[in-house]
């Protein structure tokens, strides 16, 4: 695949990372080791994505389910993504990526969202792709928010339409996903953008996330192409 010759690469790439730990137990090797090497992959496919021409890249990073797991395991996550950032600003300045959040980051650890609202302040004016981390999210929350800023608003419920509760989302201004890729052979959205995924396309792999290559992401980009996309309307494809 040729990087930014294909029309038909997806404007919105969303994934849903898993499968860290399950790498990392079938090496031997401590979660933490997982997590590091699920960081390494990320990298890699931000990488990739930009270079292909994908405008909009969203990865769940950590959702609100995750607080359930071992306080040690989620201070380290958030301890290796506050390392990540600082080291990567560079990289994202220089590939003119942005970074923005969904997700309510208040309850993140203060060190973390320190670094988390500084590379996104730093990063602001870049417009080559927007990287979306999903922080502390949960797209039930996501919608249940949107109602709320909707009724705060006053507004008569014959002026709440698509467009108006689009823009309460977290994902304002951007277009909804057309790709959403999930690794380790889980075939679920795990409260994951379900009013804008409403018709992407899913592509589901066995592949662990820390295996997850630039050369995989090609993979489901290819099989996204094969397509036909068609918003629900039958025997008509939609370009």
């Amino acid at each position: 695949m040729a990087p930014g010759q294909n029309t038909d690469i997806p404007a919105h790439i969303a994934i849903i990372m898993d499968g860290n730990g399950r790498w990392a137990k079938a090496r031997g090797l401590p979660r933490s080791q997982g997590h590091q090497a699920g960081v390494e992959a990320a990298k890699a496919v931000v990488t990739r994505c930009r270079e292909i021409g994908v405008r909009h890249l969203t990865l769940y990073t950590f959702s609100r389910e995750n607080w359930f797991r071992p306080k040690d395991e989620v201070a380290f996550l958030f301890d290796l993504l506050a390392r990540f950032l600082n080291r990567e600003l560079g990289s994202l300045l220089e590939q003119d990526i942005q970074l923005r959040v969904l997700g309510d980051i208040a309850r993140l650890p203060f060190a973390t969202r320190k670094v988390v609202e500084h590379v996104a302040a730093r990063t602001k004016g870049c417009g080559s792709m927007v990287l979306n981390l999903a922080l502390n999210y949960s797209s039930r929350d996501e919608i249940i928010r949107a109602c709320r800023n909707l009724a705060a608003k006053g507004l008569d419920p014959g002026q709440i339409d698509e467009a108006a509760f689009a823009a309460e989302l977290y994902t304002a201004g951007q277009p909804d996903p057309d790709l959403v890729i999930r690794t380790s052979g889980e075939l679920r959205l795990s409260n994951y953008l379900l009013y804008q995924v409403a018709y992407s396309e899913f592509y589901f792999t066995d592949v662990l996330w820390p295996d997850f290559s630039p050369d995989k992401l090609d993979t489901a980009v290819e099989e996204y192409q094969r397509r036909q996309r068609r918003f629900g309307r039958t025997g008509e494809q939609i370009d």
